[in-house]
């Protein structure tokens, strides 16, 4: 799979905010390291330097497309192509935080204690990931990319689960930090454009699929895609289509 990063960018203010709610729950004032985990195009990234400009910072994402956008933004930080999935810093680190990124590595039973068994003794992982796999806009892109036209093509590219339930967290993280902080929260976008729910989701999951396929046949699945979900959220009348996103989020102190 392959990554747009200007496809990604379309919607940035949206996908931005999320990780300001996380950030703001953040309370360490000073750490002196700092890794982006899943960093992408270093949106994220540009905000800790903001807060932090004293920090050594890491951004580490498996996208070479997605950090080459990120170092002509911040030339100066730290950025390596790495699997995060297997991802392990050199050194403990004061703050690992993640913001749409885990929901793509499997196995987080043991990667989130292991994440966290990676902070110095009072740090912070702080995680944002969607969990939207049970609205319409994922149900209806499982339902085709599963259906007899395009199931051998796009096998093993769906994860109708990509997160755990809150309390699965609650269970793995506590016996393990001093403080844990879950929550939940819908985001209802108002987006405009020609079928925009189509194309945020070409920045995400549809978007890897589409890379999966050839040229014609990634057409053709985005025209059954963009079809079933313009009936599924139609625009009102002010040409504004609403798109509640619901994203879970996590802030774990070691």
């Amino acid at each position: 799979m392959t990554w747009n990063p200007q496809q990604y960018l379309k919607f940035g203010s949206e996908r931005l905010r999320p990780a300001h709610d996380l950030l703001a729950r953040v309370t360490l004032e000073s750490p002196r390291s700092i890794v982006d985990l899943g960093c992408g195009t270093g949106t994220v990234t540009a905000l800790l330097r903001a807060r932090w400009p004293q920090a050594a910072i890491a951004g580490i994402d498996n996208s070479s497309q997605m950090l080459e956008r990120a170092r002509v933004a911040l030339p100066d930080l730290t950025w390596e192509v790495a699997d995060v999935a297997q991802w392990a810093p050199p050194s403990p680190v004061d703050l690992i935080v993640s913001n749409a990124a885990l929901q793509w590595v499997d196995s987080h039973r043991t990667l989130f204690p292991r994440l966290v068994s990676h902070l110095t003794p009072g740090g912070v992982l702080a995680v944002q990931m969607p969990a939207q796999h049970n609205a319409p806009s994922h149900q209806i892109g499982y339902a085709l990319a599963e259906s007899a036209r395009w199931s051998e093509r796009l096998k093993g590219l769906v994860r109708r689960r990509p997160i755990l339930d809150a309390a699965e967290y609650f269970s793995l993280l506590r016996p393990h930090v001093s403080s844990l902080d879950i929550w939940s929260t819908e985001y209802v976008q108002a987006l405009s454009g020609e079928n925009p729910v189509t194309e945020f989701a070409k920045g995400s999951f549809v978007g890897a699929w589409l890379s999966a396929l050839p040229e014609a046949e990634a057409e053709e699945f985005e025209t059954d895609y963009s079809k079933a979900i313009a009936a599924a959220y139609p625009r009102n009348q002010d040409d504004v289509t609403l798109f509640p996103f619901r994203r879970f989020f996590l802030v774990a102190q070691r």
